[in-house]
């Protein structure tokens, strides 16, 4: 066979979703490319292992930004999973899905069927939560979703510090308008990551005929007759190849390469097209344009406590009896997330919705894991969760492996600077509670901040990203959208984008629940969308190998893309 039915370019969190449910239907032949591994490694499967991989190439893209002008002209990381699940795979696995409002407002943009109860039963749906239910969970779903199994006693400082500091408490942060401080659930079973390829992809690799998941494979471009995407050329093992689709393509590569390859395909901006040597299929200046993340700053405290992670000899000792404990009962400190602990909070009491979210963090975190400091210590996350900034991801050059320019322009809006500013002062009201400050022996970045002014200038020394970057390729419906409600791509045919590029604005939370819910939304609006019979596609004469759907085929490290 050297042609399938549907073509998914990216194994992140939508793509291992959007693949399992298409090739649930055994009639339905699907081929999912993925640049990295496989992701069963014990460094994935491991909660605490994800130090390594953050702040690292391993499963890691570790993009960089272009030199941010509202942060003092630093340049910001972006680290994205490079490998089966995706930034799930490397993630903090806290499962949060934004605010009604957030996928009411997307509907009010003209995104017709994704309102917060047109989008609830996927999320339900893909959800096996062992601790909440009916009616706003699951508990039958492929994706398992827990309390935190650390039993670490800071999570009561934390609660403790809330009241004192006169923040209300949220046991369930996935109502629909949660609001408070708790404890977060994770997306790990009996005490280990949970990814959405081990959720929605492994189980069925060696079982279903019909599904083809190609690791090692480098996404060069998506190919074209005429107007309809056809198939995709990919790089494997240190061969070009091509792999055809009779029905559609799906460009699941997330929000900072799918724009990309779809430049790099000749869907985008004309003339900046034109200027690298690349054909242009279709106009459509909006590909790359909306980049949106949440601006993040993280408090920093030195304590003594051997409940907190970090580095000292007594420490590595304990670290030590917490493997052993990990190997024998799954529980403890290898189990931890880091961000075990946070919330929802309004900077002003006349916010309609909370606007602020704090990530607690059972370890002293520094340049994203990249700058280490001796001993203990705990630290908090306060992102914005709604920015007024927009950025933009662009091609540095033609060559598919080179990295794509990314923009996130944080804090090139006024009002996101003093929003910042308003989230800076109420975390500190928590962190500066007496059940913090008794534990704290050192405030490493921000002990003589004081003035509104001190307070912008140490937002934009240390600003960076909380890893959510949406809207690349926006869905609306209007003709300055990339995407239709249902997520193919405008003036071209047979080409849908499955991932969370597809947002118009950001969600009020961490965006990997609504990555996976992205992705069984848009299996099920291909499955019944009428226009989607197979069609006969020519051969390329440079065609040298396709992928056949049946098999999985992963070459060396070394050829990995």
């Amino acid at each position: 066979m050297d042609e399938c039915d549907f073509v998914v370019v990216g194994g992140g969190s939508s793509g291992c979703v959007v693949a399992s449910r298409l090739s649930a239907d055994p009639d339905t032949t699907v081929v999912l490319l993925e640049a990295g591994g496989r992701g069963t490694d014990w460094v994935v499967k491991t909660p605490a292992a994800g130090v390594f991989m953050v702040p690292s190439r391993l499963h890691n893209w570790a993009f960089e930004t272009a030199p941010q002008a509202g942060l003092d002209g630093r340049r910001g990381y972006q680290p994205r999973g490079k490998v089966l699940g995706g930034c799930s795979a490397i993630n903090a696995m806290v499962y949060t899905r934004g605010h009604r409002w957030d996928y009411d407002h997307w509907a009010s943009l003209g995104c017709t069927g994704w309102s917060f109860d047109e989008v609830l039963p996927f999320l339900k749906k893909a959800e096996c939560n062992e601790e909440f239910g009916e009616p706003w969970h699951g508990r039958a779903g492929p994706l398992p979703v827990s309390r935190s199994r650390t039993d670490n006693p800071f999570h009561s400082v934390f609660l403790k510090a809330a009241r004192q500091a006169g923040f209300p408490l949220c046991e369930d942060f996935n109502v629909p308008e949660p609001e408070g401080l708790g404890i977060y659930q994770v997306t790990q079973k009996n005490g280990e990551r949970w990814s959405a390829a081990r959720a929605y992809l492994h189980p069925h690799m060696s079982t279903r005929r019909n599904l083809h998941v190609a690791c090692g494979a480098h996404a060069h471009r998506i190919l074209f007759e005429g107007k309809r995407a056809a198939g995709v050329e990919f790089e494997q093992g240190g061969e070009r190849r091509i792999v055809r689709a009779r029905r559609e393509v799906i460009l699941s590569a997330g929000a900072l390469q799918s724009p990309q390859i779809l430049m790099l395909s000749g869907i985008g901006n004309a003339e900046e097209m034109q200027a690298l040597d690349i054909p242009v299929v279709v106009h459509r200046p909006g590909v790359g344009q909306n980049l949106q993340d949440h601006p993040d700053f993280i408090f920093g405290y030195k304590a003594e406590s051997r409940d907190l992670l970090g580095m000292s000899l007594p420490g590595f000792g304990r670290l030590s009896r917490e493997v052993l404990r990990y190997v024998r009962a799954r529980r403890g400190m290898v189990t931890t997330n880091f961000a075990e602990a946070g919330g929802f909070l309004k900077t002003r009491p006349e916010r309609e919705i909370p606007d602020i979210q704090l990530h607690f963090v059972v370890a002293m975190v520094d340049d994203h894991a990249r700058r280490l400091h001796w001993g203990h210590g705990f630290s908090c996350h306060v992102c914005l969760l709604r920015p007024h900034s927009r950025g933009t991801v662009r091609l540095q050059s033609a060559d598919s492996r080179a990295a794509p320019l990314v923009d996130p322009n944080f804090l090139g809006e006024p009002e996101d600077l003093d929003d910042m500013v308003e989230g800076f002062r109420i975390t500190r009201r928590l962190m500066d509670a007496p059940a913090f400050a008794s534990r704290r022996i050192a405030d490493v970045f921000t002990a003589d901040i004081r003035s509104d002014d001190e307070i912008r200038a140490v937002l934009r020394q240390r600003v960076d990203t909380v890893y959510h970057p949406v809207g690349t390729c926006r869905m609306g419906g209007d003709d300055g959208s990339v995407l239709d409600p249902q997520l193919r791509v405008r003036g071209v045919d047979a080409l849908r984008i499955v991932d969370c590029s597809i947002m118009p604005t950001l969600v009020g939370g961490n965006t990997n629940a609504p990555a996976i819910m992205i992705g069984g939304k848009a299996a099920a609006m291909i499955r019944s969308d009428p226009g989607r019979s197979r069609v006969t596609v020519a051969a390329w004469p440079q065609n040298r190998e396709v992928v056949r759907p049946g098999r999985s085929r992963e070459p060396s490290s070394s050829a990995s893309a």
